[in-house]
């Protein structure tokens, strides 16, 4: 009875989709996993789909994958660094020079669990830098040519269920004092999080052409999650943490497929709603088919909001 709801709940999801035809995407990290798997979803729906990451040599094979199960799509790869500032102005640029408007951007790529703290190009923690900060940069570089869309560009900020557990520590945005893996990683994407309300509010209160959707993927199979850096340095009880998560992850979590479907449905849904938040509605929102999310109490201080918005302003020296 399970798998029967749950093709009737996918079939009910797919029928809310509009068509994309001419429009053009632009999708972070999607040379695997979630990224990959939504390209792939926008390219069948018609959009001219932009594979951005930063490995040449990934986004031609990833490339190649789309152009197989999606033929005659339209789709192109484009080099991007979400851990340097210099290579997010060049993107824009060039996007700037090629498009007159884009009209989806999916801000997917993020890095999870680095084991010992790194530093992007910029001197930002890693996890921090590339998830949230690389992110709030491009989408503030890449506003004119969304608000060029005819009828708004949408963009579609990525969360996780890990923000549920996640702080803004801005005593120590950088964990510089103190650095543990999945305190990082919980920091960017309840960052995440609170810039898509964020920036929801704002383009609502400037009058902004902008649509923005907040989704996550729940338990996805992916290999950033089965098969990541690892995060426990050595320690006993950390490594046990993390296996267990693989382990519950990979018995219990859906494809990756399915964990890119809440993408779909912030892009394409006639359901979607600008700063409505999106993810599976099955139990614990871990996977099915999917809708409304619950925003977590985390989330929901719109003045740590505002000046997490004005702190990413000044680091990136990037202003809407």
């Amino acid at each position: 009875m399970a798998a029967v709801d749950r093709i009737e709940q996918h079939t009910a999801f797919l029928t809310t989709l509009r068509r994309l035809d001419g429009q053009v995407a632009v999708v972070t990290g999607a040379n695997s996993g979630l990224g990959l798997e939504a390209a792939c979803g926008l390219a069948a729906l018609g959009a001219r789909v932009i594979l951005a990451a930063r490995s040449a040599e990934r986004n031609e094979a990833a490339l190649a994958t789309l152009l197989q199960r999606v033929p005659n799509a339209q789709a192109e790869t484009a080099s991007l660094d979400l851990a340097s500032l210099a290579s997010i102005e060049e993107f824009a640029a060039t996007l700037d020079d090629r498009f007159p408007a884009i009209d989806i951007l999916v801000n997917n790529a993020g890095v999870m669990g680095l084991p010992v703290r790194r530093e992007t190009r910029d001197g930002f923690e890693m996890q921090f830098g590339v998830n949230h900060l690389g992110h709030f940069a491009l989408t503030g570089r890449l506003k004119p040519l969304l608000e060029a869309s005819q009828r708004g560009g949408t963009v579609i900020a990525v969360a996780s269920l890990a923000a549920s557990d996640g702080h803004i520590y801005f005593d120590d945005l950088q964990s510089r004092h103190n650095y543990t893996p999945f305190r990082a990683y919980r920091q960017s994407k309840l960052a995440n999080l609170m810039f898509g309300e964020e920036l929801a509010r704002r383009a609502k209160a400037e009058g902004w052409k902008l649509h923005t959707r907040i989704v996550h993927p729940g338990w996805a199979r992916t290999q950033i999650v089965l098969n990541g850096p690892g995060s426990s340095g050595g320690n006993v009880i950390s490594w046990l943490t993390e296996t267990g998560a693989k382990v519950a992850f990979g018995l219990f979590g859906q494809t990756a497929a399915g964990g890119a479907e809440p993408y779909l449905y912030a892009a394409a849904s006639a359901l979607a709603e600008d700063g409505g938040y999106y993810g599976p509605t099955g139990r614990g929102e871990r996977t099915g088919a999917p809708g409304k999310a619950t925003v977590p109490a985390s989330a929901k201080d719109k003045i740590v909001a505002q000046h997490l918005w004005d702190v990413s302003a000044r680091l990136t020296d990037v202003e809407f």
